[in-house]
């Protein structure tokens, strides 16, 4: 049966976009995004979930007192659609350990730097790629990791550089890192956990060969 998959977003979805597409190419190897879930009413990423046909729904912050009780409504709603993974794409709340327990090693999200470098709270968006340009580094990229209760803290399952240019903005540095790096690395990493390829151990995630994971599904 192929895994489940969430996506949870909150703006404009272009890594859900992502997503949709490597779907639609094949690329996702025994995995199928059912549910869409947003934390604004007004994301683009629902529109781009509906011109898909993916189901969707909203989980709006504004509507829970605390994030706590908002973590609490999501884990009920990924129960009941039987979700496997959790993927945060552009998802712009900090969830409890609710989330965590709920879904352990089973919750992917893409961070738009090489972490631990311009991570933790704070470190999001176009902030991100402000800060690396203010600190002169010459590389920067995207890194998929694993959610822990530590923000930003996971597990990393991979990452990408690209080179950072003298006349970059952080508009066009975001563009970059999300084209080469984002865009390709989450549908891998997705299509990896799929798989049962992904092996946790402790702060090392191991990509298994197709054989090495027959046979580890064997036993």
């Amino acid at each position: 049966m192929p895994k489940r998959i969430a996506v949870l977003v909150s703006g404009g979805g272009t890594n859900l976009q992502a997503l949709i597409d490597a779907q639609a190419r094949g690329e996702i190897v025994n995995g199928e995004i059912v549910l869409v879930i947003s934390s604004t009413p007004s994301a683009y990423a629902l529109e781009r979930a509906a011109k898909a046909g993916i189901p969707s729904c909203v989980v709006a912050r504004k509507e829970y007192p605390s994030n706590q009780a908002m973590t609490v409504a999501l884990v009920d709603k990924l129960k009941e659609a039987r979700i496997d993974l959790v993927v945060l794409a552009g998802f712009m709340v900090i969830l409890t350990g609710e989330m965590v327990q709920a879904y352990p090693n089973a919750i992917l999200n893409v961070h738009p730097a090489l972490i631990p470098s311009f991570a933790g709270p704070g470190c999001y968006g176009l902030h991100v790629h402000e800060k690396a340009l203010e600190y002169g580094v010459k590389l920067t990229g995207a890194t998929v990791h694993f959610v822990s209760e530590e923000c930003d803290g996971g597990p990393i399952v991979s990452q990408k550089a690209v080179e950072v240019l003298p006349d970059d903005t952080p508009e066009v540095l975001q563009r970059r890192v999300m084209e080469q790096c984002e865009w390709q690395l989450l549908p891998q990493a997705v299509s990896l956990f799929c798989q049962d390829r992904l092996k946790v151990e402790g702060r090392t995630v191991r990509v298994l060969e197709n054989a090495e994971c027959g046979m580890q599904n064997a036993e």
